[in-house]
């Protein structure tokens, strides 16, 4: 609706000639302008609600196979190891195929607050967790869950220097001495403020499509949510967490036709392919995120997205500094070249604040979920993490 909208709103600016274009598109333009001319303005106008209304059906058929679709997730072989309230931790040394490997050396995985961990193992063929496991480690991934009665008032200060924090020290002992942490987007500022809390259990760190200066990229992000900031007060009145649609709506509003370009691209491939049943796996996990309480909601989106607190030296968890250039262990930023979440500035600010003689950076040739999985994920993230793990 809102490109049917845009489009027709923008066609009589178009026709005066008076639209701005991008430097790269000048030429196609006039080209149309020129080809539009031929025709009578009425028959425009038509032919622009023709294609309209087909990619609004394309888009509506999508989501119904979507919707029909007969996958279901189904990985329910990896036990629970560590739990405090709805958080739990998953160990998937069990899935080595080499028995021996189960006593590998441990590394913890830190997903995001708003997703859910299973990203990391999103199906048998796109597991992350079950690769480092393959390759002699013993994986063990985080999963925050849904806040209940425990968390309802948790803030970012509770799940780090509470919930994190002592997990990294158990999984320490475990390991009979510090441990190798790897945080996905907003867990790797989970795991950064984590390690510099208790410096002494981490022995590396891996900051995966990690932000940190908000504002590098441009005002676009802090815009939407300085927009959504007024109300949030309001809905977390009404709330005890703010709730994932809305969490949903922001995301999609970074980039507001990709819905309807995914669904369309769906409605065309064969139901029974590995491609659709990939589609069908990594959808459904988009769809199952987790409501921020209200502490963490204000938090995050004005703390970090309004006020820029991070980059700005003003972020604290437990009354520390957050600083990176702090941090004393060998750290690895993987930043995708074409992440729409996090843009890579973002991220490459978080690089050039660490200690000189610590940091590495990767930049895989993906966004921000393709990186992790990927048809390349596997050459261009897993293998390249491994090989710094190995160093």
């Amino acid at each position: 609706m809102t490109s049917w909208l845009s489009s027709r709103a923008a066609l009589p600016i178009f026709q005066k000639q008076l639209l701005p274009w991008k430097a790269e598109l000048r030429d196609q333009a006039a080209e149309l302008l020129t080809e539009m001319n031929n025709y009578h303005p009425d028959d425009v106008v038509q032919a622009l609600d023709r294609v309209a209304f087909d990619r609004h059906a394309g888009f509506h058929d999508g989501v119904r196979a979507y919707q029909r679709h007969d996958y279901r997730r189904n990985i329910d072989d990896v036990p629970v190891i560590w739990e405090d309230g709805s958080t739990q931790i998953y160990d998937y040394g069990v899935t080595a195929p080499n028995k021996d490997a189960q006593d590998g050396e441990i590394i913890l995985l830190v997903p995001s607050l708003v997703n859910r961990g299973y990203i990391l193992d999103l199906n048998e063929k796109r597991s992350f967790a079950r690769f480092l496991a393959k390759s002699g480690y013993r994986p063990l991934l985080v999963d925050w869950g849904y806040p209940g009665p425990d968390e309802v008032n948790f803030g970012l200060d509770d799940y780090i220097a509470g919930r994190l924090v002592m997990a990294l020290q158990d999984v320490a002992d475990i390991n009979g001495g510090p441990v190798a942490m790897m945080g996905y987007c907003m867990g790797g500022v989970l795991a950064l403020a984590a390690t510099l809390l208790d410096p002494a259990q981490v022995k590396k760190l891996a900051l995966l499509a990690t932000p940190w200066d908000f504002m590098a990229a441009g005002p676009t992000q802090s815009r939407i949510a300085a927009a959504f900031a007024p109300s949030l007060p309001h809905m977390l009145a009404i709330h005890d967490v703010l709730p994932v649609d809305v969490l949903q709506s922001l995301f999609a509003s970074l980039d507001p036709f990709m819905m309807g370009e995914k669904f369309r691209r769906f409605d065309k491939m064969p139901t029974k392919s590995a491609k659709a049943r990939d589609f069908v796996a990594l959808e459904d996990w988009l769809n199952d995120g987790v409501p921020l309480t209200r502490r963490v909601a204000a938090d995050c989106l004005i703390g970090w997205y309004v006020e820029n607190k991070p980059a700005k030296g003003e972020w604290q968890i437990d009354g520390i500094d957050i600083n990176p250039a702090d941090i004393c262990c060998p750290t690895i930023t993987v930043i995708p070249e074409s992440d729409r979440i996090v843009p890579p500035e973002s991220a490459k600010a978080l690089f050039d604040v660490l200690p000189k003689d610590l940091r590495t950076e990767l930049h895989p040739s993906a966004g921000h979920v393709g990186m992790m999985v990927g048809s390349r994920a596997q050459k261009s993230t897993w293998v390249p993490l491994v090989n710094w793990l190995m160093q």
